[in-house]
């Protein structure tokens, strides 16, 4: 099911980086990297259909709070219609304005951002609007962790977030399909 609904938005839209979500084990090496007992929000960009999402809502407290900014209508019907978690909110919006959004549902900084965006088929501009915002977004200490095809050149997107982010580190897991690049960016 997941693999076709998103097989059929990479068709109609050119902001979607893959033709099947993430798997378990990318999934769940993303998010090694959060201290759930320690968090209070959460932001992801791009969830899709909600395979980072489900897994977050499985890990973290119950007073904590998870913000998703889906650009695609389409994905973000479906996240409303299959999670059902007070939560959770569901924007339909781009990443660049994630601190209007963070404004309008009454909180200040998230501890982590996920993003699968596709940074690569980002302009220049667009590209750095979205980090810095990330940047001023996140709590001093948080992460902004993200997760790309591998198919970028080794510095593409740790250029980009060397600028803003005072510690920048990259790892490969070849146990997705297509193989990821994973970045873990501290502010």
């Amino acid at each position: 099911m997941d693999t076709i609904t998103y097989l059929k938005n990479f068709i109609k839209d050119k902001n979607i980086a893959s033709i099947t979500p993430t798997s378990n084990v990318g999934v769940r090496k993303v998010c090694s990297k959060i201290n759930f007992e320690n968090t209070d929000l959460i932001v992801e960009y791009g969830p899709g259909t909600g395979v980072f999402s489900n897994y977050l809502l499985k890990n973290m407290r119950d007073d904590s709070r998870l913000i998703l900014i889906e650009r695609n209508k389409n994905f973000g019907s479906i996240l409303k219609r299959t999670i059902q978690d007070p939560r959770v909110v569901v924007v339909n919006d781009s990443a660049e304005n994630v601190l209007e959004t963070l404004r309008s549902y009454k909180e200040s900084q998230a501890d982590y951002i996920i993003s699968g965006i596709p940074f690569i088929m980002i302009k220049e501009d667009m590209k750095n609007r979205i980090l810095y915002n990330t940047h001023r977004a996140l709590k001093k200490g948080g992460k902004f962790l993200v997760y790309q095809t591998c198919f970028q050149a080794d510095h593409h997107l740790k250029i980009y977030l060397d600028r803003f982010f005072s510690s920048v580190e990259t790892k490969y897991e070849i146990r997705n399909i297509p193989p990821l690049r994973l970045y873990e960016a501290i502010k």
